[in-house]
């Protein structure tokens, strides 16, 4: 049978995170959420612009993910910045925790998606960058835009 083609809904994403820090490697995980928290995730009210996650005790959890309450949600809404429990297998919670016991490597919510119906949150294993390196990033980008602008005009 044909594997089918895996439809992917972007709910948020931290752009921030490409520009403060080279991602090394990507993860994805599951997150633990009450029902009201997924209906206004399903409405694209989610940030992940500040957050961070840690690895406390063998269990992963991400710190600052805004989730806006549900309208609707009256009694059952949850605190917007609570802390939220990442779903990983143990082998990729120790490989994790092993590598960012190494200097300067720290994990990154990169995207907030739904796949199948169920959200998920792209972790990089990311690395600080310096400010020389934000610098040459900035000066790439501006060359090739220059660079598609020419050849938009001579392709007139």
């Amino acid at each position: 049978m044909a594997k089918q083609k895996e439809k992917q809904k972007l709910i948020a994403n931290n752009k921030k995170a490409y520009h403060d820090y080279f991602i090394e490697e990507n993860y994805e995980a599951g997150i633990a959420l009450h029902g009201t928290e997924v209906k206004s995730m399903r409405q694209g009210k989610c940030s992940i612009k500040e957050s961070f996650i840690r690895i406390e005790n063998g269990e992963v959890y991400v710190y600052g993910m805004h989730v806006s309450p549900y309208e609707k949600g009256n009694i059952f809404n949850k605190d917007p910045l609570r802390v939220k429990k990442l779903l990983l297998h143990r082998y990729e919670i120790n490989k994790l925790s092993g590598k960012v016991a190494e200097k300067g490597l720290t994990l990154v919510p990169l995207q907030v998606y739904f796949k199948e119906g169920k959200v998920k949150v792209e972790i990089g294993l990311a690395r600080g960058k310096k400010l020389y390196d934000k610098r040459q990033d900035i000066a790439k980008k501006d060359q090739r835009r220059e660079a598609e602008k020419d050849f938009k005009v001579k392709n007139l």
